[in-house]
């Protein structure tokens, strides 16, 4: 089965897309996707294949996961996003014990954005997530993202409070990628409670990195983009 999705894939690898896809997800040297392989697969195609091989083995997942193609990758992860779903307990704990065993293989932000809501997010959703605060306070920058995509299914069930504490930790990170997720994380919650973001603004705006706090007030009204962007300077 492992073989035929490869085959599968293969089959509509273009090495045009392939080239731009390289560049989108910025694939040169010092960039966050250094070195990573790109077959010019387009997403909706990569779950249509998912979806025809979910009953693949965790054991030929994780091999899939570790292919050199960010496709294969991205595939895998579809997959494995999809056997969560329908696990039962006991399966969903080592569907999560392989997912953060190969975090290194969960390098960019695409694998992290369309995996970690629908696996370790959902899994934590009425358990212990010390391992959120630990990811979070990560040097690896795919630590940190998973860290805070995961609690996006929080979020949709209206829990805010453990978003708002990696948010928190996150507020001085270096990098753009995480600005851009936790200003994301807080837009979201804003889009359902706007009070209990503004309240965390108010105190974190003047000192929060700009592209955050620009994607955390996206959705604000023009006159209260102003005062944050206009008071923040």
């Amino acid at each position: 089965m492992l073989e035929q999705i490869k085959e599968e894939l293969n089959k509509l690898a273009d090495p045009q897309k392939a080239k731009l896809l390289a560049g989108f997800f910025k694939t040169g040297k010092g960039e966050y996707g250094e070195g990573d392989l790109f077959m010019g697969i387009m997403v909706p195609n990569q779950r249509i294949i998912a979806g025809k091989f979910g009953e693949l083995s965790l054991p030929d997942i994780e091999e899939l996961l570790h292919s050199k193609y960010h496709e294969q990758r991205l595939t895998a992860l579809f997959i494995l996003v999809k056997k969560f779903k329908k696990a039962d307990e006991k399966l969903r704990e080592k569907i999560i014990k392989l997912y953060l065993k190969n975090y290194l293989y969960i390098n960019n932000w695409d694998l992290v954005d369309l995996s970690a809501p629908r696996t370790l997010g959902a899994y934590l959703e009425d358990k212990n997530r010390t391992i959120l605060f630990e990811l979070a306070k990560s040097d690896n920058l795919w630590k940190k993202r998973i860290a805070v995509l995961a609690t996006f299914w929080f979020i949709s069930k209206g829990d805010f409070t453990d978003s708002l504490k990696i948010a928190k930790i996150l507020l001085n990170d270096k990098h753009d990628l995480i600005h851009k997720a936790v200003g994301w994380m807080l837009r979201e919650i804003g889009k359902r409670d706007q009070e209990i973001e503004e309240k965390f603004l108010k105190t974190h705006y003047r000192t929060m990195p700009r592209t955050m706090l620009r994607y955390a007030i996206e959705k604000f009204s023009e006159e209260k983009r102003k005062f944050y962007l206009n008071k923040s300077t």
